[in-house]
């Protein structure tokens, strides 16, 4: 993810009612450092709701992958992450305690099955201040109006975006949760408040509600239901949501395919987060 405020350094989903990895093995050795690499606190999002860490993880040579390269300083060979610790998640009502590390992860595990690559490489492990999860930081492009960018209609990562909100039930799509980088790639962070089993669908990317739904996008969600079916999907996410919250993604899948149309808002739900910035 990419700050957007300050940061403090220390030295019924149809009624109507890249940066980071661009091949298989860069994106695998990028995981596997977040996993195992030695977390350092360079300072904290302090307007963030939850404990949100800047760090950094020190590798030895440069990444196997360009995006990933963009992501490394050339002189200490430093990888820029994000660590948010369960221990400074804040209780929320409608999510249990202590979940949303995991949800941030399961987020990234959808976002690479079915290959929209909305969100930056994510992994769970842990840290200075215990288990969290630990996210790629990605330099957004400061060059593009972020307002201007969350009202386009012609955009089609931005699209994909919106249909991976729907599929992971997304409370919190704000324009500031945009991260657009310079090669043109879209990314998107702060995902800690999805998958909830009730439709809580709330962001700023309503332009194609009640639209057909694009058929790279069908193509995304039969890749994603193929792979729930087959099982190995469902393991891996079995270990970050419970059976029943896996059970409504599933629904919400095969809702989007038979019907498909983007949904539509929520009859008894904010449609948009407050702020939507």
């Amino acid at each position: 993810m990419s700050a957007r405020g300050r940061t403090v350094t220390a030295s019924a989903m149809l009624e109507q009612k890249r940066s980071v990895p661009d091949d298989d093995d860069g994106e695998r050795a990028t995981l596997d450092l977040l996993a195992s690499g030695k977390l350092e606190i360079e300072g904290r999002l302090v307007d963030a709701s939850n404990a949100t860490l800047y760090c950094t993880i020190r590798t030895s040579g440069r990444p196997k992958s360009a995006r990933t390269a963009k992501a490394v300083d050339n002189s200490g060979g430093q990888v820029a992450c994000v660590y948010k610790p369960i221990a400074g998640e804040r209780p929320l009502w409608d999510f249990p305690m202590g979940t949303l590390a995991g949800r941030e992860v399961a987020a990234y595990v959808v976002s690479r099955a079915a290959g929209w690559d909305v969100v930056p490489p994510t992994v769970m492990r842990d840290g200075p201040f215990g288990p969290g999860m630990c996210q790629l930081w990605i330099d957004h492009d400061t060059d593009v109006d972020l307002i201007a960018l969350s009202r386009r209609t012609d955009h089609a990562g931005l699209r994909g975006m919106a249909v991976f909100d729907a599929v992971v039930n997304n409370a919190d799509r704000k324009i500031g949760h945009l991260l657009p980088v310079t090669d043109g790639h879209l990314y998107g962070c702060d995902h800690g408040v999805c998958f909830a089993e009730d439709y809580k669908l709330r962001t700023v990317l309503w332009q194609w509600r009640g639209k057909t739904l694009p058929r790279r996008s069908l193509e995304a969600l039969r890749r994603l239901n193929t792979q729930l079916n087959d099982g190995g999907l469902e393991a891996e996410l079995s270990s970050l949501l419970t059976a029943s919250e896996i059970t409504a993604t599933k629904i919400r899948i095969e809702t989007l395919l038979k019907h498909r149309v983007h949904p539509y808002p929520p009859a008894d739900w904010p449609a948009v987060p407050w702020p939507p910035v």
